[in-house]
């Protein structure tokens, strides 16, 4: 029986991946797979946070950067993992094309993974042209309209930017298959949120608890939208080219300060002033995340469960 009572915070996070929910901790992850036939899959892996070995990487704004970064490939590399352990073994179907049967034989079992990895360049490249280079483009319309006035060109840009965020998050909601995607990400928070409350890690509790959670990287993106705001007001150009230039150079310091946001200070605090700057953040999750069933709910506590016998193993009970 697992007992999450605990004498210091310890805080833990994840993420939903395909058909299933990955758990990290300190020096490990977990992830829980359902695979075709209804069976839970786990796969479990440690790692050395690259701060460890380079300690400036601890600095403020910087972790931010660090985190998100090492989020990102862990985040890559369990979503291509789940996909293969949820759609099953394709190994024995025939590619369906001369082209698919020249890949198949050229790359072998590494395809999907070569397929995968492509998407995800391809889909960063898009995310970067969608949220942060279509405001600023439209935002040079802006300007002219509004006298020349590059401040208040900046916020228009970022309510823009917002604007298509939650937009794109609102469509993609619509897909059935990201429904289930966003399931477990409910399954995710309601069990982080059990286990932070020091109840007993069981389906009924968990169930129990909100699907919403202040930590939730959707937040996170969403707090990194609203800086950029602020920060582009200081930015002032006239020339299209050097602001696309500044909004992707500027993006990674952007990162780095909403991190010391929502996850360094309030992550960490519960005042009014902490609920106001997270509120949006937690209105957005009503888009990403959806009430999970009990089968989703027992994914997501068999990855939490795993990390917790290797990191914590007093914390369960005999």
């Amino acid at each position: 029986m697992l007992n999450s009572k605990r004498d210091e915070p310890v805080r833990y996070g994840g993420q939903a991946v395909m058909e299933g929910v990955m758990m990290r901790g300190r020096s490990m992850y977990a992830m829980a797979v359902r695979r075709p036939d209804g069976e839970i899959e786990m796969v479990e892996k440690t790692f050395s946070p690259a701060s460890k070995k380079y300690p400036i990487l601890k600095l403020p704004i910087i972790r931010g950067v660090a985190a998100f970064v090492e989020s990102l490939a862990t985040g890559i590399k369990t979503m291509t993992k789940s996909a293969e352990i949820a759609v099953g073994d394709l190994s024995e179907e025939e590619p369906n094309s001369k082209f698919e049967k020249f890949l198949t034989d050229k790359f072998g079992e590494k395809l999907n993974g070569y397929i995968m990895n492509a998407g995800v360049v391809i889909a960063f490249v898009i995310a970067i042209g969608l949220f942060m280079l279509l405001p600023a483009w439209i935002g040079s319309f802006i300007t002219p309209l509004i006298g020349g006035n590059s401040s208040l060109t900046g916020i228009f840009e970022g309510l823009i930017r917002v604007a298509i965020f939650v937009g794109y998050i609102f469509l993609i909601s619509r897909s059935k298959d990201i429904r289930r995607v966003f399931a477990y990400h409910g399954a995710e928070h309601k069990t982080i949120n059990c286990f932070e409350a020091g109840a007993e890690l069981t389906s009924e509790n968990v169930a129990a608890h909100s699907r919403f959670h202040k930590r939730c990287g959707t937040s996170f993106l969403l707090v990194v939208m609203l800086i950029s705001m602020l920060v582009f007001l200081l930015v002032r150009t006239d020339n299209v080219l050097l602001r696309f230039g500044s909004r992707i150079a500027l993006l990674p310091v952007i990162a780095g300060l909403a991190y010391e946001i929502s996850v360094k200070w309030a992550g960490r605090r519960d005042n009014a002033l902490v609920r106001a700057v997270i509120f949006p953040g937690m209105c957005l999750q009503r888009l990403t995340t959806a009430e999970p069933d009990e089968k989703q709910i027992e994914t997501a506590v068999a990855a939490l469960a795993a990390v917790l016998e290797k990191e914590q193993p007093e914390r369960i009970e005999t």
